[in-house]
């Protein structure tokens, strides 16, 4: 008796819904695993899950490449399909060429900068290598002079700042100094201006008022006139003693 056939639909159950989708999964990338390499095909998978959760595999050729391949033909088949016009379908061969043509400089461009940078080497052959370092030694001629030329300027930059900053400094320094010729020469007009001024204590020792006392300055007269009495008295003497003796009562 055969096996009937399962009806398919969704598991209610939360734990087997996630265990079946791990299975299926899993068969499903060995599956893409075994055709790409059975049949030398280019598979790309990719599956989300209810959590949002992504999976993807694909072949050797990374999974851009090969999107964008199908974006390529699929976009190309949808203009042929959707245009009846002859003249639409010429233009719209045009558009192909011309992306197929600016696709493979694309391509040609990222070859060529993987083989700048050092990678994917093994598929060049000794004319090539030899090209790819001459025009890696001409770029090299041309940053290593471009550098030189940032550094000079940069030099010429630098000496022009320490010119000016010297200049400002010359500068301070020239007022640094007229500012000390200026306090030298206050201080010396304050020196002068102090040896001129009289001494404080002359005023204060001044010779005292002469007294107006009245008997006072009598009895100095009578000590003058008798002083001067006393001096004449002995200035005559000498007078005295020549004069005969008659002659002194008449004096």
């Amino acid at each position: 008796m055969g096996r009937g056939r399962v009806q398919l639909k969704r598991i209610e159950n939360k734990i087997n819904r996630q265990v079946t989708f791990s299975k299926r999964r899993a068969g499903l990338v060995k599956k893409a695993h075994e055709i790409s390499v059975l049949c030398e095909a280019e598979v790309a998978l990719i599956v989300f899950s209810n959590r949002g959760k992504l999976f993807e595999y694909s072949t050797d050729s990374c999974m851009e490449k090969i999107l964008e391949r199908y974006e390529r033909y699929s976009y190309a088949e949808r203009q042929l399909n959707n245009s009846n016009d002859p003249a639409d379908q010429s233009l719209q061969g045009n558009w192909t060429f011309d992306y197929a043509k600016l696709k493979a400089k694309i391509e040609l461009l990222q070859q060529n900068h993987r083989h700048y940078l050092g990678q994917d080497l093994e598929s060049l052959g000794m004319k090539d290598l030899q090209s790819l370092e001459q025009q890696l030694d001409t770029a090299l001629k041309h940053i290593r002079t471009r550098k030189n030329q940032l550094m000079h300027e940069s030099i010429s930059e630098l000496q022009k700042k320490e010119r000016a900053m010297q200049e400002q400094n010359n500068m301070l320094a020239k007022r640094i100094k007229e500012r000390e010729k200026t306090i030298a020469q206050e201080v010396q007009w304050q020196q002068q201006n102090q040896q001129h001024v009289p001494d404080p204590s002359n005023f204060l020792l001044s010779p005292p008022i002469p007294s107006l006392n009245m008997g006072g300055h009598y009895q100095g007269e009578m000590a003058a006139a008798e002083v001067r009495r006393n001096d004449l008295n002995l200035t005559l003497e000498p007078i005295y003693s020549y004069l005969s003796p008659r002659m002194l009562p008449n004096i």
